[in-house]
């Protein structure tokens, strides 16, 4: 690996994580569309950036002491069984049936997509890139002892894990030396997804125990009657019938949110991370609330980093406004996946400071698989669509409310540690 400081941006991948990630049951060939297009646009290339240096990096497999420092030693022996789809197995005490089941290559996908994620956060935490990317991860519903909603490995809350631990010495800490006398880490997790980041708000949720918390999660998402997934949590905060933890937020969206309503909220995201002042922050980039998701259907969102409050606006944001954080870039949801491969791609090049145009012509080369899936456009941008957006001035101001508050409340509870 090199040495500390020497590149700006890592970018996770092998053949081995292609291939298994590419098995996944929800997102059949996505991984190698996402790749094989980043490939094609020159973004794997050090010469494409003349400011952010990209250093692709092969993940090392997650070992069982790296898998069981969040999930349950049984839940793990289960999954990484080889065993063959059809097999009667222990499956449904481990949630592999239904939208979960097993798949030939399960073993060494959980491995690699696991691993992927926690090379990620080494390279950020021992100093060797300021952002780093997986767009094969983000796994955001699987349970600490189950498998849920195409997720079978928690690898978001594996690298928050390991990013809120103390650096062994000699090695630098990422923005600032710490002594006994001073607090440790912090990381924010905010998850984009149009779902509620289930499986990772729930493994930080303690409303009894407040003191010195190290995490942060903020869910942007759709909740509603019958969308998954149903939790309490993935409501407004200040809720009466549920406890409240504000290090646990989420802010949930109507029907047909569009940039327009995600420009509405992103002022308390930021409010948020200014009061929380993280050391790293891992961001979510599930991209079903994209127009067109053949799956959610539930959001209007489009692309176009110059249009305040689009995905790639909201990312540039983070890229170039929130100083002095190291980031961690996770994929997540999206099941078109020609647009899925349109988007990271695209999120790529504005991570490393020289967005593409979002007019440009999918390249027609040999080497890129799934050229003829980007039908009938043949571009790279994934438009807005006629959607009705459902967030109302009075539901927006409600949230403005809540979030006044919830800032009032996690101001002063940072405070009195």
């Amino acid at each position: 690996m090199c040495s500390p400081a020497q590149f700006h941006v890592a970018y996770i991948v092998s053949h081995d994580l292609i291939k298994y990630s590419s098995r996944l049951p929800s997102n059949i060939g996505r991984s190698i569309l996402v790749h094989s297009l980043a490939n094609a646009l020159g973004l794997l290339s050090q010469d494409y950036s003349l400011h952010t240096r990209l250093q692709v990096i092969k993940p090392e497999p997650a070992t069982l002491d790296d898998l069981r420092i969040y999930h349950a030693r049984n839940y793990i022996d289960a999954i990484l069984l080889t065993v063959e789809p059809g097999t009667e197995s222990d499956s449904a005490e481990f949630g592999l049936e239904d939208d979960c089941p097993r798949f030939s290559g399960l073993p060494e996908y959980v491995r690699l997509v696991a691993g992927a994620t926690i090379t990620a956060a080494r390279v950020l935490r021992f100093g060797y890139a300021n952002i780093s990317i997986n767009w094969d991860g983000g796994r955001h519903h699987a349970q600490k002892s189950r498998a849920a909603g195409f997720c079978y490995v928690a690898d978001c809350v594996l690298a928050i894990l390991l990013l809120k631990k103390s650096l062994p010495a000699p090695a630098s800490p990422p923005s600032r030396i710490l002594t006994p006398n001073q607090r440790k880490y912090r990381v924010m997790y905010l998850d984009l997804d149009a779902h509620f980041s289930d499986g990772v708000s729930q493994a930080f949720y303690s409303p009894a125990n407040l003191k010195s918390k190290q995490v942060l999660t903020l869910s942007v998402h759709h909740a509603a009657p019958g969308f998954f997934p149903s939790s309490p949590l993935a409501q407004l905060p200040l809720e009466p019938s549920t406890p409240f933890d504000p290090f646990t937020l989420s802010l949930p969206l109507l029907e047909g949110a569009s940039v327009k309503t995600f420009a509405n909220i992103w002022p308390h995201v930021e409010c948020i991370k200014d009061i929380f002042n993280p050391d790293y922050v891992v961001i979510q980039c599930g991209v079903d609330g994209l127009a067109g998701d053949p799956k959610c259907k539930v959001f209007n969102w489009c692309l176009d980093v110059a249009i305040e409050g689009s995905l790639g606006w909201c990312v540039s944001r983070i890229v170039n406004e929130w100083k002095g954080i190291r980031k961690l870039f996770l994929g997540g949801g999206g099941y078109h996946s020609p647009n899925a491969a349109r988007t990271w791609s695209y999120l790529t090049s504005i991570i490393l400071g020289k967005p593409l145009s979002l007019s440009m012509n999918i390249p027609d080369d040999p080497s890129h698989s799934g050229f003829p899936l980007y039908a009938p456009t043949f571009t790279l941008d994934v438009p807005a669509g006629n959607m009705i957006d459902k967030n109302t001035a009075e539901y927006l101001a409600d949230v403005q409310n809540r979030f006044e508050r919830v800032s009032e409340i996690l101001r002063g509870v940072l405070q009195s540690q």
